[in-house]
């Protein structure tokens, strides 16, 4: 969810081509396209490549975006005449383990070929103009103009307008790895079946990953490390769960309700207790349909009133529960006024992970020259505000800070065998080079 690229403006002949492609889609909601590919010329590989990031690691072919700039015109072409005759091989994915905390877990990260990378984003282009006019508004991730912050803004002001209600927290699992290439095919062909597209497609779910030297080709799950994944992922969990819940589900139900997805990554949201068990009973069997299932432990039903309108007989002193969604927890508290309001603070095991990659950094890092230090340490700290920095949560960005500060004295302290550095000095330090206090960045809007 964090890290997307920005959206740049198509080029003249690339933009109209988009809006004939979506103005189509959306005046034929259920026709499938069998000529797409045609839409893929020079121009339209260029717009794909400028779209690409040049900062990227580089695959099993080991060329730098750099070198595939040397020649440009000429790679593309060649490109492009192997896309549209079908000779275009999808190279292996590159798979690195990037350290996860400073326990010493790792979490595997797929690396595509440059090339690799901007066919796919010319394919995504083809696919975004379709079905931008067949997503629904409840979705949000790997989304053009959407966000995880607008996904949790839509979330806030439903919960309260309704003044709560039940939460069901959905999680599937494994699902970029588990996702069916059977079923995904299938639902796919349901708008596109253009040959091209979907050899192409074919050939990106086939093409295996390579580590230690050996390919595995994996049956199931999405490409690895591409942007055709979150693409493909949203195209199966529309057909699979908004249109189900938009379609099939609200319209039978006695009280009003609401889906928020952002990728894997979903909550409903119902003002009745009744119809949000009934949801509960029937969406294992939904999902099991299309090859995917629940987690046991991390699915689950939470009731979510506002206090003052829970029931007279409930006696729990524990007062409604609590969920999670994006990497913050929601919980109703009071404001200053002492009205009822639905906040959020930082996720427990999302700040234990982000102060985790902080401590080990500051620890591989100690040895350098404490100005670069600084530097990047202010980045990050900067990153998790413009995510974390929302309205309410600003204890969670003080305490972030604070644990920073501490991790960058310890690790300080540990460059010289004469003695750790003392606080005094450390203070000294920060002063002229501060870091960046915590602050709000994102805040919310009234319902």
């Amino acid at each position: 969810m964090e890290g997307k690229m920005a959206e740049r403006p198509s080029s003249g002949t690339v933009s109209t081509k988009l809006e004939r492609i979506a103005k189509l889609a959306k005046g034929a909601p259920e026709m499938a396209f069998q000529t797409l590919a045609h839409h893929i010329d020079i121009d339209w590989l260029k717009e794909a490549y400028e779209r690409t990031r040049k900062d990227g690691a580089v695959g099993v072919d080991g060329q730098s975006a750099a070198e595939y700039a040397g020649d440009l015109e000429g790679n593309l072409q060649r490109l492009l005449d192997r896309a549209k005759s079908g000779t275009y091989f999808a190279p292996p994915v590159r798979r690195v383990h990037i350290p996860k905390g400073s326990g010493g877990e790792t979490r595997p990260l797929g690396i595509p070929t440059f090339e690799d990378k901007v066919l796919q984003r010319a394919v995504v282009m083809v696919l975004e103009a379709v079905y931008e006019q067949d997503f629904y508004d409840c979705s949000y991730g790997f989304r053009p103009r959407r966000s995880a912050h607008q996904a949790l803004q839509e979330l806030w002001k439903q919960s309260m307008k309704t003044g709560g209600g039940w939460v069901l927290e959905i999680d599937v699992r494994k699902f970029f790895d588990s996702l069916d290439h059977g079923h995904l095919r299938d639902v796919i062909r349901r708008r596109v079946v253009d040959g091209v597209l979907l050899r192409l497609i074919g050939k990106w779910l086939n093409a295996g990953v390579l580590e230690d030297g050996a390919i595995t080709r994996p049956e199931s799950g999405t490409p690895q490390g591409g942007v055709i994944s979150p693409m493909l992922a949203n195209i199966f969990l529309h057909a699979v769960l908004d249109e189900w819940f938009e379609r099939d589900v609200r319209p039978r139900l006695a009280g009003e309700a609401r889906l928020v997805r952002y990728a894997d990554d979903a909550v409903m949201l119902f003002a009745n207790e009744k119809d949000a068990r009934r949801v509960l009973e029937v969406l294992p069997k939904r999902l099991e349909k299309y090859g995917l299932t629940l987690h046991p432990d991390k699915t689950r039903l939470v009731e979510f009133q506002r206090p003052d309108r829970r029931s007279k007989g409930d006696d729990d002193p524990k007062g409604p529960g609590t969920f999670d969604l994006l990497g913050f927890t929601h919980f109703w508290g009071r404001t200053r006024s002492g009205s009822w309001v639905v906040k959020r603070k930082t996720a427990k095991d999302r700040f234990r992970r982000a102060l985790a990659r902080v401590v080990d950094w500051c620890r591989r890092h100690r040895h350098d020259p404490v100005r670069e230090q600084r530097a990047s340490l202010a980045r990050k700290l900067n990153g998790h505000y413009a995510y974390f920095g929302m309205t309410g949560n600003y204890a969670s960005l003080g305490r972030f800070y604070y644990e920073t500060v501490r991790a960058w004295h310890k690790w300080l302290s540990s460059r010289s065998q004469r003695g750790s550095l003392s606080w005094e000095r450390f203070n000294e330090i920060l002063r002229r080079l501060c870091l960046p206090k915590p602050r709000i960045v994102v805040r919310l809007a009234n319902p």
